[in-house]
């Protein structure tokens, strides 16, 4: 059952939702379940969520919430995104605490991965 007043699941928009589940299942190895054709949900992923069919995106510029992906290496997981059709919107960068990268997923939200490692 989960926890009263926590964080429970989250949902993505995606412009294309087809490319944006082939991009988490070949990238990270995430498995969806479709609950009709404009909604499709994933599990065990550190938080339960979903994406959303939407010609709206998810963007810190414009003010939404970014949610960050951790990895013991950082520029592997730089590479794949990037060979599994993800943009670099920003580059890998230093902050107290570890470095992370941004980037923009085929459906148009955007992310990040941080280490904590060198």
């Amino acid at each position: 059952m989960p926890a009263d007043d926590k964080i429970n699941y989250v949902e993505f928009p995606s412009r294309d939702l087809a490319a944006t589940k082939a991009f988490f299942e070949t990238v990270f190895g995430w498995s969806f379940q479709d609950f009709g054709p404009d909604y499709s949900a994933f599990t065990n992923q550190g938080l339960d969520g979903g994406f959303f069919k939407s010609e709206m995106i998810s963007s810190s510029v414009q003010g939404a919430a970014l949610v960050v992906l951790f990895s013991h290496d950082l520029e592997a997981s730089l590479l794949k995104v990037t060979a599994g059709g993800g943009t670099i919107s920003k580059e890998i960068f230093s902050f107290p605490g570890g470095r992370r990268f941004h980037f923009t997923e085929p459906g148009g939200s955007e992310l990040a991965v941080w280490s904590d490692g060198e």
